[in-house]
């Protein structure tokens, strides 16, 4: 059934009519659903659902040709990853971290007993600004943890650079950018997480990777992903379950052989909203940056209240009326949210960037779910709100 209008229907105004049914940002991506159904039947008949079975083994050879990383270890979930790859790091005290990221990358820290520090981040692509981590860096740094934000990659370098000058580790929260890669060697940190989530390009169902160049961090991961046993089942460290299983090892499995033709959906998505908007004034595809390969997972415009004759979230409202469901990626940050907003520490530089993005920008829906024709009516749509208002 057709869900109720309001009187916002651009319809009404002589718009471009929306959809008779949502289309959402996020809807997860199904592309093998007989050979998933196949690797999972093959896990019962053997019997082994868990405990690092050949599934998962056989996930994470296939994820390290896409990390170029070479050691990968699969988890139930990318927090758990983070956790898991931090304290292998030897991260302790303070993290430094962008506010402009998903509130779980704060949470992941805190809840293992670190304290977010926030940085600000650049205003072309999202990320984590070095020159803004400099400044944060403090005696009580444990360590620097860059979000590579909608596939945006940060500056590694520059923030190998003041890791390097601190004396911490680096790691990398690579939730949204698998697939994507600098093209060009550069300094990496110690570590990267990924996620698996349904709502990512490449979904487990729920899942994470930890991936690393480092033999002693990739040792300490094994061990301590899996309650502190050794390859020897011997117990050297404290630990946690943080393993995947077998069945979101075989949605894993069923989904990565079909990456490279979601990449290329993705990719004609991302071109035909480029065309589809570069005409409405005030709202801006934020770009990709160079030297890197993209997964374009998300389709992020920023929205100008001046030049668009309204804001972000009035247009957020108005496509919803025409059951268009976006995102306001990633607002409040995360420096604007219990518990981060009670106390200084968090806080010790200018969020000014931050904030202006958060009031800003918007992801569109993208994926196996949406058609080019999609594309078209929802860049109409947003085109028709822009001159109504």
């Amino acid at each position: 059934m057709r869900a109720k209008r309001s009187r916002s229907d651009l319809a009404y105004y002589g718009g471009t009519p929306g959809f008779t049914e949502d289309i959402r940002v996020g809807t997860p991506n199904v592309p093998a659903k007989e050979r998933y159904l196949e690797l999972v039947n093959e896990a019962i008949d053997r019997r082994w659902l868990s405990n690092l079975g050949p599934l998962v083994r056989q996930f994470e050879g296939l994820a390290a040709r896409r990390t170029l990383r070479t050691h990968n270890t699969a988890t139930n979930n990318a927090t758990t990853a983070l956790q898991v790859a931090v304290k292998a790091c030897g991260v302790t005290g303070e993290v430094i971290m962008p506010s402009f990221t998903f509130v779980a990358t704060a949470h992941a820290m805190n809840w293992i007993g670190l304290t977010p520090v926030f940085a600000d981040v650049d205003p072309e692509t999202g990320t984590l600004d070095p020159r803004s981590v400099a400044k944060a860096v403090s005696p009580r740094t444990g360590g620097i943890l860059g979000v590579h934000i909608w596939g945006n990659l940060c500056d590694t370098a520059g923030l190998d650079d003041v890791a390097r000058a601190a004396g911490v580790p680096l790691v990398f929260d690579s939730a949204q950018s698998f697939g994507c890669r600098p093209l060009l060697p550069v300094p990496s940190g110690t570590a990267e997480v990924f996620s698996f989530h349904a709502t990512k390009i490449l979904n487990c169902f729920e899942g994470g990777l930890v991936a690393t160049d480092s033999a002693d961090v990739h040792a300490r991961v094994r061990s301590m992903h899996n309650f502190g046993f050794d390859e020897a089942m011997n117990v050297v460290g404290p630990g946690t379950n943080a393993k995947m299983n077998e069945s979101s090892a075989a949605m894993g499995i069923a989904s990565i052989e079909h990456l490279d033709d979601m990449l290329k959906i993705y990719r004609a998505h991302h071109l035909r909203y480029r065309e589809g908007l570069a005409a409405v004034p005030g709202v801006t595809l934020m770009a990709a940056p160079d030297g890197q390969t993209h997964n374009h997972q998300y389709i992020v415009v920023q929205v100008d209240p001046e030049a668009a004759g309204l804001d972000r979230d009035r247009l957020a409202d108005m496509l919803g009326a025409e059951n268009i469901r976006t995102k306001k990626y990633f607002s409040p940050g995360c420096h604007r949210v219990r518990p981060y907003r009670q106390n200084a520490v968090h806080t010790p530089v200018d969020l000014s960037v931050t904030q202006a993005l958060t009031e800003r920008v918007l992801a569109l829906p993208t994926g196996l779910s949406v058609t080019p024709d999609d594309v078209d009516r929802i860049s109409d749509v947003i085109a028709a709100a822009v001159r109504y208002a």
